[in-house]
Formats: structure tokens, sequence, C-alpha cells
């Protein structure tokens, strides 16, 4: 490649990434993941528009993984560790036992309606019934949803793709001939296990060793932690476990831990999800061939209909009850089960091994994520407040957002007073804050200004409270407590069972 090609290969991709940056815009407005905007995005540059051929399935797979790497890795360090833990294992089951669920139920209704052979149905079925970490943090965290649903959906979404891609690789290799259902479940469990271990470990080490260097430039941090993650990763692969899921508990308990320069690390780490986002849909749009598409449509819509509507219900319906999740949240869960890069980078798996009928596959699986992810996305908020998802709803909303100044070892806490919330009307020296922490600003009605002891707060006013690391936690649950209680939170709180 001459400097002249390379200064043509930037410019495009630099525009690339601006047209991607500008289509998160478009399609937060629209209620849809921007992966949408994405593939279209890879679909215009590919065979069918400016020409671009790219038809490595192989070479698209090993990049497709390491996309998802660093999508997992910003999930886990932007996921608090409380709101996960309750939910822990509801999501371990739902992605386990779920999986298989979701997996038999759509493989049995594709071989009932399609003529199709049972080893097409269950790479069918094993490829669409893994939910997409990426599409799900998109779209989840642009939704007032309570923090529990949105645990839950999160962490099965990070946690169910090893499962699937164990599935999926056994299916399409020689190993379908001679591989016993209890041989599967073992690897399965041996992956899983034994990578949780490993993202558990590695990042714990590699706090203790952030916590005790002094790098000579704070860039360095990021960094730094985002190699101690890919760390993990590695490790992970090399005794054979799950590498996603070393790397997302990695992100899990890195993003749980005091690490220094922790806010540019969080930027640092944000940016490059999005990078591997807008990469890795721009590259499989490209890998896709329109002209196949349109011939694939009606198997797309079977088997997603047959996925979204019959089997992930199920699935849900089985794994919940048992936990005693109401049957509201259930409808919700089902719903959200979007689908997004992991089912399409798993479609590339049949084409790198040569299975027959691997490229229907892919197109079939292409469609399927398009399709339904044009009718879920759009669709997810209205379901949302039809059953009681949304955290809207609920009178203990309050919407807080921490930014550390870790130079003076202080922390501004941000939160909003939702419209149902009893914090209105409390005044401000009513609100009753650990001694130290002071709520410095208010906006209201766009104007900003600093509060009085009795000034009254009012719904849709945005607070800041100025306070040290140590009392974030308690103000945090004393917010909350008021904005359940009102200004009697503290008698209410003495009561017995009322605190907790």
């Amino acid at each position: 490649m001459d400097p002249g090609d390379l200064n043509v290969v930037l410019g495009v991709g630099a525009l690339v990434v601006l047209a991607a940056a500008a289509a998160v815009r478009v399609a937060s407005h629209a209620g849809l993941p921007s992966l949408l905007l994405y593939l279209g995005i890879g679909l215009a540059l590919g065979e069918s528009g400016l020409g671009l051929r790219f038809e490595d399935a192989e070479l698209t797979q090993v990049l497709g993984n390491l996309a998802l790497a660093v999508i997992l890795a910003d999930g886990g360090f932007t996921t608090r560790w409380a709101t996960v833990r309750p939910v822990a294992p509801m999501a371990a089951v739902l992605a386990t036992v779920g999986v298989f669920i979701s997996v038999a139920v759509t493989t049995g209704l594709v071989l009932l309606v399609l003529d199709v052979d049972l080893r097409t149905a269950i790479v069918l079925g094993a490829v669409a019934s893994s939910t997409d970490a990426a599409a799900v943090f998109s779209v989840l965290r642009s939704m007032p949803v309570r923090g529990r649903l949105r645990s839950l959906v999160e962490a099965e979404s990070g946690f169910n793709d090893p499962p699937v891609i164990i599935l999926v690789s056994v299916v399409t290799s020689d190993a379908w001939d001679r591989a016993g259902v209890w041989a599967i479940a073992g690897q399965i469990g041996y992956q899983l296990v034994v990578g949780i271990l490993v993202g558990i470990g590695v990042a714990r080490a590699g706090v203790w060793l952030l916590a005790r260097s002094a790098l000579p430039a704070s860039g360095l941090y990021p960094l730094a932690t985002l190699a101690i993650a890919f760390l993990a990763f590695a490790g992970s692969g090399l005794v054979g476990a799950s590498p996603i899921m070393a790397i997302y508990v990695a992100g899990l308990v890195l993003g749980n831990s005091e690490l220094p320069h922790r806010t540019s690390t969080a930027g640092f780490v944000e940016a490059m999800a999005w990078l591997a986002q807008i990469g890795l849909f721009v590259m499989l749009g490209v890998l896709a061939s329109p002209g196949r598409l349109l011939e694939a449509l009606p198997t797309a819509i079977v088997v997603g209909g047959a996925l979204t509507l019959v089997a992930r219900p199920v699935s849900v319906l089985a794994c919940l009850t048992p936990f005693r999740v109401p049957w509201r949240d259930q409808v919700f869960i089902s719903w959200a089960g979007l689908r997004g890069a992991v089912p399409i980078v798993l479609a590339t798996i049949p084409m790198s091994v040569g299975l027959p009928g691997a490229e229907r596959i892919f197109d079939v699986v292409f469609l399927l994520v398009v399709v339904f992810t044009l009718l879920q996305g759009p669709t997810l908020p209205w379901v949302a407040r039809g059953t009681g998802a949304t955290a809207a709803e609920n009178p203990r909303a309050v919407e807080l957002e921490s930014a550390p100044m870790e130079a003076i070892g202080a922390t501004m806490l941000q939160f909003t007073v939702a419209p149902q919330s009893r914090l209105a009307g409390v005044e401000v020296a009513e609100l009753r804050l650990p001694p130290g922490a002071v709520l410095t600003l208010l906006l209201r009605d766009g104007e900003l200004f600093v509060p009085t002891p009795s000034t009254a707060l009012r719904a849709g006013d945005h607070a800041l409270v100025a306070t040290d690391h140590a009392h974030v936690g308690e103000i945090e649950e004393r917010l909350r407590l008021v904005s359940q209680e009102g200004r009697l939170a503290g008698w209410y709180a003495a009561l017995p069972g009322r605190r907790g």
C-alpha cells in the first residue's frame, strides 16, 4: 500500500466513524440500537454499494470476537456489582438452562415448519438464541428501567455467549458425530467456571498492582486497565476456558474497585467500546450480500418468530418462575432479549468451517437480527410502561451520577427529582445530609442557582451534591429513602422492618 492509498483508507475510515457517531443520535431518537445504522453503512460500502468486496468469514470471526471483548469489558466496567449481585443466580440460570431451552424449542419449531436437516436446525436455533450485550446495553441504558430488571437482562447478555459459542462450535465441527450431551454440558460448565475464576483472579491482581504503581502519565492508567482486562481474556483462552466470560468478569471487578484516574479510565473504555461497535457492525454489513438476503427473508421471519414469540418466553417462564419473578417482569425480560452482533458473528462459524448451507445460515441470521431489532427496539419502551418495568413509575427513583474529583478526594453527586418522587416539597435542610455534604446547586426550569436551607425541591429539579468519597453510599441511601418516604424518612427508617 502506497502513501496515496493509505490516505484514501484513512479518509474513508474517518468519514465512516463520523457518520457512525452521528447515527447514534438518530438511532436514540428512533428508539433503535445504533447497530442497525452501522450495518446500513456497511451495506452501503459493500459489493452492492460502493463495491467494496470482503468475504473472509474466518477473519470476521477473529475480529468480531476481539470487538465483542472490548464491548463486554466496557459493559462489565460500567455495571455496579451491588445491582448485579442480587440477580446473579437468575442471570446464570437464564444464560445456561434458559439458552438450552430456547435452542431446543426453536430447533423443534424450525424442523416442524422448514424443510431443513437436524444439524442446520440446531445451528439456527443456537446462533439466534444468544442475546447481544451491545444491543442490550445501548437500549436499556437509555431507558428508565428499574435497576434490578436492567441488571438481570444485562448480566444475562454478558453470561450467555459462552454456552452458545461452545454449542455452535461442537455442532459445526467433526465432534457432531461423537459428542454426547453430558460431554457438551461438562465443557460448558468448565469454560464458564474457569473463565469466571480467571477473570476475578487477573482483575484483582491488576487492581493491587495499579494501586501500588506510580505511572509517569495519567493517560497510561486507562491503557493499563484495558490491558489487564485483555490479559484475563488471553489467560482464559490459554487454559481452554471462555475468554468472553473472563473479560466481562474482569471488567466487572475492575469497574467496582478503587482505581487511580477512574474517570478518565471509564471514558477511555467507553470510547474503545464505541469504536469496537462501529468497526464490528460496519464489517458485518460489508460481509453481507444484499443480493441473497431477499431470498432468505421468509426463513428469517419463521426462525425469528419461533424464537421471539415462543422459545424466549418459554425459557424465561421456566427459569424465572422458581425465583417467583412476577409475570409482568417476565414479559419485559422476554421482549428485552435483543439480538445483535453476537448472532451474526456466530453465524460466521459455519462459513469458516465450510458447513453445507453456511451462507444461507448467515443470511437468515443477518435478516433475523435486522427485522426483529426493528420490531423489538422501538416497542420496548411501550412494553416497559405496560408491564410496569419503568423506573418512573417507582417513587423510589432517584437518578444518581457520580463524577469523582480525585485530586481533592471529593465526589459530585447529581440527582433528578422524578415526577412521582416524594423528594418534591422537601426542603434542603430536611434532607439531613451527612456532615461535610452540601447541596451546592439547583437547576430549575433552565435556571441555575444556589439553594438555601429552606429551598423546597420540585419535580424536575436537577441537584448537585458535593461530598467526600466516604459518604457517597450513605448519601445515595438517604436520598433514596427520602424519595420513598418523604420528609418523615428518618422516622419511618426507625420502624421495625422498614430498613434494608
